[in-house]
Formats: C-alpha cells, sequence, structure tokens
C-alpha cells in the first residue's frame, strides 16, 4: 500500500469516526435514543447511571478488543483496534448538546451521518468495534450468521428504550435504525455505482460493435453457441458509469430496436480507466 493510499485510508477512518460521534453527541444522546452498537449500550448507560457516554464506549470496546484477541486472533484485532479507540477519543472532544428540538428530526439527521459513517468504515475495511465482535465470534466458533446475529443484539439494544426511555423512544430508535441501514445500502451502491451490459443482436452486432469501440473504453468480446441454434454468436459487454448509461441504451436501440440487452448494477470496478 503507498503513502497516498495510506493517508486517504486514514483520513476517510477519523471522518467516519467522527460522524458517528457527531450523530451520537448531537442527536441520540441528548434525548435519551438508544440505537443498537457500543453507543446504544453508552447512551442506556449514562441515561440510567450518568455514566458518560465516551467512558462507556471507552470500556466497551476494550472488552471486545480482548474478546478479539482471544477468540479471533490478531489479524481481526488490527482490523477494529484502531477505531475502537478512535471513537471513544472523537467523543469525548466532540462537544455534546441538543442540536434540535424535535425528536423526528434528531433521530432522522443521526440515521443518515451514523449510517454513512458505517459505510465509510466498511468501504476500506475498518470498524469502530463495539457489538460487530460478537457475530464474529458466533460465526467463527457456530457458523451462526453475522447479519442475524448482529441484528439481533442491535435489536436487543432498542427494545432496552422500552425501559429507560418510553415506547415513543423505542419507536424513534427503531424507526433511527431503518433510516441507517436505507442509508449504508445507497451509499455502499451510489459512490461507485456503475452498469454492465451485455448485448447480443442477430442482424446489426457488427454495426454495434463499431459504435462502442468508437466511444466507449473495456469494451470485452465473448464468443458462444447459442443453445437453440447451436450457431456461434458474440456477446458484447462492457461497463459504463450511471450517468452514460440511459444514452447508451437508446443509442442501441437506435441501431438495433429488437437487440437483446442484459443490464445490472454493479457497486464496485478496480482497475481499468477507474482506478483502484
Amino acid at each position: 500500500m503507498n503513502k497516498e493510499n495510506t493517508i486517504y485510508r486514514y483520513l476517510l477512518l477519523v471522518i467516519a469516526t467522527e460522524l458517528i460521534a457527531i450523530s451520537v453527541n448531537f442527536f441520540y444522546a441528548p434525548i435519551n435514543i438508544a440505537v443498537g452498537g457500543g453507543t446504544g449500550i453508552a447512551i442506556l448507560l449514562e441515561a440510567v447511571l450518568k455514566i458518560p457516554t465516551a467512558i462507556s464506549v471507552f470500556v466497551i470496546n476494550v472488552i471486545m478488543v480482548i474478546l478479539a484477541w482471544i477468540f479471533l486472533g490478531k489479524v481481526q484485532v488490527k482490523r477494529i483496534i484502531i477505531g475502537s479507540f478512535l471513537l471513544p477519543v472523537l467523543m469525548a472532544i466532540t462537544p455534546s448538546f441538543k442540536l434540535t428540538d424535535n425528536p423526528l428530526l434528531a433521530v432522522i439527521i443521526a440515521g443518515c451521518l451514523y449510517g454513512v459513517g458505517v459505510s465509510l468504515l466498511y468501504r476500506i475495511n475498518y470498524s469502530a468495534g463495539g457489538t460487530t465482535v460478537p457475530p464474529m465470534i458466533l460465526k467463527k466458533y457456530f457458523f451462526i450468521n453475522p447479519t442475524i446475529s448482529l441484528l439481533v443484539i442491535d435489536m436487543s439494544i432498542i427494545v432496552m428504550n422500552v425501559f429507560v426511555s418510553g415506547m415513543e423512544a423505542f419507536l424513534m430508535a427503531a424507526f433511527s435504525q431503518v433510516i441507517t441501514t436505507l442509508v449504508m445500502q445507497a451509499t455502499e451502491a451510489g459512490l461507485d455505482l456503475k452498469y454492465q451490459v451485455e448485448i447480443l443482436s442477430n442482424e446489426h452486432q457488427g454495426e454495434i460493435k463499431e459504435f462502442l469501440l468508437a466511444n466507449y473504453q473495456g469494451l470485452t468480446i465473448y464468443n458462444f453457441i447459442g443453445g437453440y441454434t447451436q450457431e456461434k454468436k458474440e456477446e458484447l459487454l462492457l461497463v459504463v458509469d450511471r450517468q452514460e448509461y440511459a444514452q447508451l441504451i437508446a443509442q442501441l436501440h437506435k441501431i438495433d430496436p429488437d437487440a437483446f440487452i442484459i443490464s445490472s448494477k454493479v457497486m464496485k470496478v478496480h482497475g481499468g480507466r477507474w482506478g483502484i
């Protein structure tokens, strides 16, 4: 990994972790709404025992790092240790106050910020620790799907809102968790979203090929045999940015209205003209 790439990854790590810290300090904690994760547990502890969230997150993450070291090994610990200690530090130095008196607006904004932050961490293969560790342990030793176990853990934390802050807090937390999930999906798919397009034409394959070679990069040609006709044919494949997609399809239909086109969304492309 070169120096520039390392700096970029660490910069994203700080930005992502700070977004999580802001979502907690400005929105979740001031109204005692506990979503999933170690930060959710910390918010509950602050509401009940008046323990500062930064301290609780630090203690929780230390415990999780120790568990990861014992049960998962050094490789997994390296992925979570930096974020595990960076998050409570940023939470401690980031001011904490109620930015809005509207709780619905607060959980919407917090859910968006939290979702973007976690997505950025996933993007650079880091973690802020917390409740992401137990699912990895359960997967390794009991073959339990980590997505399911993490959902169960987070929902258990969300349910605790009922006993600490009431039913409305529980509903707000659940709603915010949905927003976080949708934002994560949109962020992961939206940053590098491209389309993979496969094209077959019985009468105008040569014309389409010339058009693609003249206007696009990265054209791939596959030779295959038709299942019913047993004839040798060519399939044209290329990947385009989403802003190019509509124009490409329109032009293909102009060349051959009967062209057979298969399009699929591609979240990430590495190498070629898109770089790493």
